[in-house]
This record gives structure tokens, sequence and C-alpha cells, in this order.
């Protein structure tokens, strides 16, 4: 009860109790499997967003950078040029257009939520100025990756799934993650102890640009299409799953773990709502009051690790 991650735990448990009530089908591996796909995106996109935010940041470009990196990508294959090579190009152009982010707020001292509430717009307005309202179709060699499986899982999964890992972690178990932690908890004493917070938050920018461009190579070939207009909000979809995972939008606290049980309780819920034909609005509505739930729920955490710490401190007076 002294972790944030028991939170998403317990309401998984809730969550594939009731539907699996709601309809037989809901246990189908392949009919999960099948729809994990479907969030692929938004994970990789969340596992970025938790770096951002444990550094006390916000960045609400990630969409807009997916589709613009995905816009290039669909450019570069159309003019002829190789896949491996329009793929690289496409993990680093996410990287750069973070990296930038991470620049202007850390160099310029800008706050993160103006600056990337701008680059939001730039983005998704350079990929609009390039496809117009047209849509570009993507070579048959490139469509279907949500297809192919990989040790019994699709590859949009395992993705996500190797990338929540490889992150975990970066973030718990590496001398960057205990910086990232530090910046967050008190950026001015972190500076002080020697700590390179510039570099930590143009890092932690510049990762998340990167899985921006993983997850618009994703898209691209899960949809076989790429308009400008695509994935409207998912930001926020990601910012959710963060946030829903433990992870606190003043910095300093949540864990990789948090955020990947944060999805999979989205997925769950989605899916089983799907299967219940609930509408998309009433979808909304449920989905803010798990996070208004979720919200009390880690103050009640956050108090009861208070209360234990002050318990351990606690000197005991000799007999």
């Amino acid at each position: 009860m002294k972790s944030r991650e028991w939170i998403p735990g317990m309401l998984i448990i809730v969550a594939l109790m009731g539907f699996s009530k709601l309809s037989p089908s809901f246990f189908d591996i392949n009919f999960l499997l099948a729809n994990s796909t479907l969030y692929a995106e938004i994970g990789l996109l969340a596992v970025g967003m938790t770096f951002v935010i444990i550094t006390g940041n916000i960045d609400l470009s990630v969409g807009s950078n997916m589709i613009l990196t995905g816009c290039l990508t669909a450019k570069l294959l159309e003019s002829g040029c190789p896949m491996i090579v329009a793929i690289g190009a496409a993990c680093i152009m996410g990287t750069v257009f973070g990296a930038l982010n991470g620049w202007l707020v850390a160099k310029l001292e800008l706050p993160s939520f103006l600056v990337t509430l701008g680059t939001m717009a730039f983005y998704r307005g350079v990929a609009q100025a390039m496809l117009g309202p047209a849509s570009v179709k993507l070579p048959p060699e490139f469509k279907g990756v949500d297809g192919y499986m990989f040790i019994g899982l699709p590859w949009p999964l395992f993705i996500f799934v190797m990338a929540s890992l490889v992150c975990g972690l970066i973030l718990h178990c590496t001398v960057f993650g205990r910086w990232v932690f530090a910046v967050g908890t008190n950026e001015a004493a972190s500076r002080y102890s020697g700590i390179p917070v510039d570099r930590v938050k143009i890092l932690a920018f510049a990762m998340t640009g990167f899985l921006a461009g993983v997850s618009g190579l994703l898209l691209d070939s899960r949809l076989g299409i790429v308009r400008h207009d695509l994935s409207r909000g998912i930001e926020l979809d990601a910012i959710t799953v963060a946030v829903l995972g433990g992870v606190s939008i003043l910095g300093g606290k949540g864990s990789m773990l948090g955020t990947f049980l944060a999805l999979f309780l989205i997925a769950v819920i989605k899916t089983g709502m799907g299967l219940g034909n609930v509408k998309a609005e009433y979808q909304l509505t449920i989905i803010g009051v798990l996070l208004i739930t979720a919200a009390l729920a880690m103050n009640f955490a956050d108090l009861m690790q208070m209360r234990y710490k002050s318990k351990k401190r606690t000197p005991v007076s000799p007999a």
C-alpha cells in the first residue's frame, strides 16, 4: 500500500473481473493480443513522457512529433528511399525534434508547457503543409507490422514491452535515472550538487522524441496511409497513462512499472467498453472518473508512505 503501483494493479483486477462477466470472449488470448496493438503507440509515448514528467516538465508535442516523423517517412519512401534508411531517418528526426524541445526548455529557461504547446502546433503545421489535405499510401512491404508475431507477441506489443524494460532499467538502475528523479525533486539543489540539469532535461526530451519517431513508424505501418490529422489528442492519452501509473505531475515521483500497468489498464477498460457498446462520450467520462479516483488513491499512498517513514525514524526509548 506504500507504493503507487498498487493502484493500477488493483484496478486491472477489478476491470478484468467485471468485463469477463460482460463478454465470455474477453479472455480470448488472440482477441486481447490483436487489440493490444492499437495501444502500442500510446504506450511508447507514455514511456517517454514518464521521464519528462518526473523531471518536472511536460511535452505536449509528442503526438505532433509522431505525425511529422510519419509524414517525413512516407515522403522518403514515396521518393524511392530504401526502407532501412527511412526507418533510421524517422528515429533520428524524432530525436532531434524532442531534443529541440529540451534545448528550448533547458537553455532558454522557458516553461515546458508553453514551449511544447508551440512546437505541437508547429510540427503539426509542417506536416499539414507537407501533405495538404491528401493522404499518402505506403508501399506494401512497409505495411502490416501488427500482423507479424515475435515470441508469441505482435511486433508493436513486443516493441512496447522491450522499450518499457530498457527505459525502466535506465530510470531505476542508472546514474542518469537518479539524476532524473533529483532534478524533478529539487532542481536548484541538483545544480548545487553538480548534476548536469540542462543535459538531463535535453536527454529526457530527446528520449521522448525518439520514442515518438518509433511510434510514427508503427502508426504508418499499421494504417498503411499517412495523413496530417491522424491521432489528434494522443499526447493527452500518453499523459493520462503516465499520471494514472503514479507519475507525479509535479515531478520527482513515478516508475516505469506503474506506466506499464496503467497502459494495460486503459487497454482493458477501452476494450471492455467496446465489447459492451459503450458510447465514446461515456468512455471519456469513465476515464476521467478513473483518473480522479487514482489521484485520490495516490494521495492516500503518499500519506501511508510518510507515516511508514516517520515510524521507522521514531527512536525507541530505553527500557
